[in-house]
């Protein structure tokens, strides 16, 4: 910090990385809450020499700088504090006064308290605050950031996972990682290469990503992935609190697929035929909801008494992770660094093609959702906690989907336009909305294609259970737009094109 950025920020009225003391003969007790709060948040700069006065500054000066730079540096490499504090220094002389500065780093040793632990500080916008018995013990966890979900969870073994999620995982990697030589080996030696299974027992991560709830529960009381769609634009404006709240799952792999699920709802795609004749969706906006989801998976804390949530509100999403970054975010951004909190969970997650092989993604979120939305993701980075926000107030016509050939579909079945057929059936804007999503748009064009199309082979081509789609064509029945007739395997539907 030069003498220009010295008196620039002198001039502004709140910082979150700098102090004033005046420290005329002394320092100051309180410094010593300043050094814990800059050691455990982010880091910043600690001024002597300088006096507040409401929102103004005067510049004072030190009697004796020599002193007071020695009997700062003395404590912070003493006693007093739990850990050694390495700073950086700089004196300057304005109008004959001279005023020290001196560079606390964030600490990776944190917490960082003076004389006993309750003496821990952070620090929320421009002032220290003690910190809470939580916010400590979170600290202390981050001490082991990345290695304690790597340890074994006493007592456990193979028995203790859910094969079935087991077999689950092992085919997404065949059909999505073909390559890779994991597939060459038997379930138990995947498990072990990958560090499932350790000496016999399961990691935390293993348990957490295959095991039986009843068995997680016993070493997360507290596991739950969350998800509520809320029916306002925030939890004030919203008439009721939820319209839909997502079960209790077994395990995270489980819970990805439930949560992903419900999340692409809310996103409009381009549907197309893979080349294996499966249904395929394509939207940067899918990739970039499903990097926030994975994300949050792989860098929970899942030792904190919180648990991970999503908020889908009218307006946007939000992803709420418990546990703060282990760098600051520019930094992990800037340099795309791979620092995951959960290393086990996040190489899982990347063997299946499920997350970014490198950094937290941050990239890959930010990037796509633009292409989507034409918006960033808003970040809401707290000490202990991590908010992810997704804007969904984007200008889209989903009255006028566009198939593969860019034909308009309503235009291909109906022989009409959009405007028309809402005309031709009695609908509103808002009823025709209601009623038709990306999803049931591909159900109507697939039956046009072929009206001797079944469920099940609706299911296949779209990707969903069967019980899906007969959700969509249930909804079309009974406003009047589609009929059934004859048996499930050898009736056909009817598209009716007039009221």
């Amino acid at each position: 910090m030069n003498k220009k950025e010295l008196i620039s920020k002198l001039n502004e009225l709140e910082w979150e990385d700098f102090e004033v003391k005046a420290a005329k003969a002394e320092i100051p007790k309180d410094s010593w809450e300043t050094v814990s709060s800059f050691s455990n948040t982010t880091g910043g700069w600690l001024v002597f020499g300088v006096k507040q006065i409401g929102k103004k500054f005067e510049i004072q000066g030190l009697t004796n700088a020599e002193k007071i730079e020695q009997d700062f540096l003395n404590v912070l490499n003493g006693k007093k504090f739990n850990a050694r504090i390495n700073t950086k220094q700089q004196k300057y002389s304005i109008d004959d006064k001279i005023v020290l500065a001196f560079y606390i780093p964030i600490s990776d040793k944190k917490p960082i308290y003076y004389n006993n632990p309750s003496n821990t500080f952070i620090r929320r916008g421009s002032s220290d605050h003690r910190a809470t018995k939580e916010e400590i013990d979170s600290m202390f966890r981050d001490q082991t950031f990345g290695t304690k979900t790597s340890q074994i969870a006493p007592k456990t073994s193979f028995s203790d996972l859910k094969l079935n999620s087991l077999n689950q995982y092992r085919d997404y990697m065949s059909r999505f990682n073909p390559d890779v030589s994991y597939n060459q080996l038997n379930i138990t030696e995947i498990l072990t290469k990958l560090r499932v299974i350790d000496d016999g027992a399961c990691t935390y991560s293993g348990l957490l990503m295959f095991g039986k709830r009843s068995i997680i529960e016993k070493h997360f009381p507290d596991f739950w992935v969350d998800l509520m769609e809320i029916p306002g634009t925030s939890y004030s404006d919203a008439k009721i609190r939820y319209t839909y709240r997502l079960d209790e799952f077994d395990n995270l792999w489980e819970y990805y697929f439930a949560c992903f699920g419900r999340l692409k709802q809310k996103i409009d795609v381009e549907f197309v035929l893979s080349d294996e004749g499966f249904g395929k969706d394509i939207s940067p906006g899918i990739v970039a909801i499903r990097e926030a989801l994975v994300n949050m998976l792989m860098h929970a804390d899942y030792f904190s008494p919180a648990h991970s949530r999503i908020r889908i509100f009218t307006n946007h999403i939000e992803f709420f992770n418990a546990g703060g970054l282990p760098k600051p975010f520019d930094e992990l951004k800037g340099k795309d660094m791979s620092l995951p909190r959960n290393p086990i969970i996040t190489k899982l997650f990347r063997m299946v093609k499920l997350a970014e092989n490198a950094g937290f993604g941050f990239d890959k979120i930010e990037t796509n959702w633009k292409k989507y939305n034409n918006t960033l993701p808003v970040y809401d980075l707290s000490f202990d906690s991590t908010i992810i926000k997704f804007d969904l107030n984007v200008s889209k016509d989903i009255t006028k989907p566009i198939t593969k050939n860019g034909d308009n579909i309503f235009r291909s079945i109906f022989g009409v336009n959009d405007a028309e057929f809402r005309s031709i059936f009695g609908l509103s804007s808002d009823d025709f909305q209601s009623i038709f999503s990306s999803k049931h748009i591909k159900v109507l064009e697939l039956i046009n294609n072929n009206p001797n199309i079944t469920a099940l082979e609706l299911a296949e081509i779209m990707g969903v259970t069967a019980r899906t789609i007969e959700n969509y064509t249930s909804k079309l029945r009974k406003n009047g737009i589609l009929k059934r007739l004859g048996s499930d395997k050898t009736g056909q539907y009817i598209i009716l094109k007039r009221k």
